[in-house]
Formats: structure tokens, C-alpha cells, sequence
């Protein structure tokens, strides 16, 4: 249920979770659970900002480095509460979330209906969009217009057994 702050209270139905430790009891999207480092070592690397790279010919970029990049700071807002999450399966393609992909997800950002979050619902560990849908009710919703009959959605208020875990931040994807 939504507070006039658009933030959530707390239901029978779905709980935020606020601790900190995470546990991985069976997973549908979601896998690889792992907490970040309570304080990442910084690794700034070379980040070529200008001209930006051609998908050609790789030119010699040294005369272009504009600044550094770490990876830490780029992804973790706020390391004590950030965990990361593999995701498996094809349920948030359209959200640009693919299988593999690694999310960051920050468990200190207040879930609202629009963002992406971790939740467990009936048991299993989902990434999914959080909607509010026709009638006020809340919802885990699935982007994948091409699978759309494939994942049903998931009304927070048909199960005992819902938690969110947090808000997904960020996503790192290998080629």
C-alpha cells in the first residue's frame, strides 16, 4: 500500500525488507546473490569521453581521455546497502535486462511504483517492474511484449509471502 508520500507502508501482503543480509532460498529470474564490498577499492580506469569512438577503425585515444572511471562509484550509491543479483531467464527484456546481465540493487531507495526491483514473491526471487495497475492495486509486472502470455503478473495482494529487497540501480552486462 502507498503512503501519501508515494513510498510504501508496510502490509500483511508484501513486506519491505530492511535488513541487511540476503538469502538465496530458490530463484525464477534471479540468481548469484552477493553483497557488495563495504568499502570498494577505488580502480580508475580511462574513460574517453571525446570525440566518442567511431565502431570503426580503432583510432589512438590517449590525446582523448577526459577522465577516469570506477566502476564502484558509477554503480554503488551506498555500498552497506547495495547487493548484486544474476539474472536468469527473459522476463525484462524490454527493460533492456537480459539473462547474465549483473544488477546492482540498492536496498536503501524507497520502492515506488515505475522502478525495478528484487522481491520475493511466493516463494520465489523475481526482478520485475513494480506497477501500479487499474483499481490502485500493486503488481510485479514482466516486460516482455513478445513472451507477454509467458509471465503472468503478480498482484502483491494475492500472497502472503512477498518481500522487496530493493530497487535495481544499475546493470553490467559481458559480451
Amino acid at each position: 500500500m502507498l503512503s501519501s508520500s508515494g513510498s510504501f507502508a508496510l502490509t500483511p501482503s508484501c513486506v519491505i525488507e530492511q535488513s541487511s543480509s540476503v538469502s538465496l532460498a530458490s530463484a525464477s529470474n534471479a540468481t548469484g546473490l552477493s553483497p557488495a564490498a563495504p568499502e570498494p577499492r577505488p580502480l580508475r580506469l580511462p574513460l574517453i569521453a571525446s570525440p566518442c569512438p567511431q565502431a570503426g577503425f580503432p583510432s589512438p585515444a590517449a590525446d582523448y581521455v577526459e577522465e577516469t572511471l570506477d566502476l564502484n562509484e558509477l554503480m554503488i550509491r551506498n555500498p552497506p546497502a547495495t547487493f548484486f543479483v544474476r539474472v536468469k531467464g527473459e522476463s525484462m527484456v524490454d527493460a533492456k535486462i537480459f539473462e547474465g546481465d549483473v544488477l546492482a540493487v540498492d536496498r536503501s531507495i524507497d520502492a515506488r511504483p515505475g522502478l525495478v526491483v528484487v522481491a520475493t514473491y511466493a516463494g520465489d526471487i523475481y526482478v520485475k517492474r513494480l506497477a501500479k495497475l487499474a483499481g490502485g492495486r500493486l503488481a510485479l509486472v514482466a516486460e516482455n511484449a513478445a513472451q507477454r502470455e509467458q509471465y503472468p503478473i503478480l498482484y502483491l495482494d494475492q500472497t502472503e509471502d512477498c518481500t522487496i529487497w530493493g530497487v535495481v540501480t544499475g546493470s553490467v552486462r559481458r559480451f
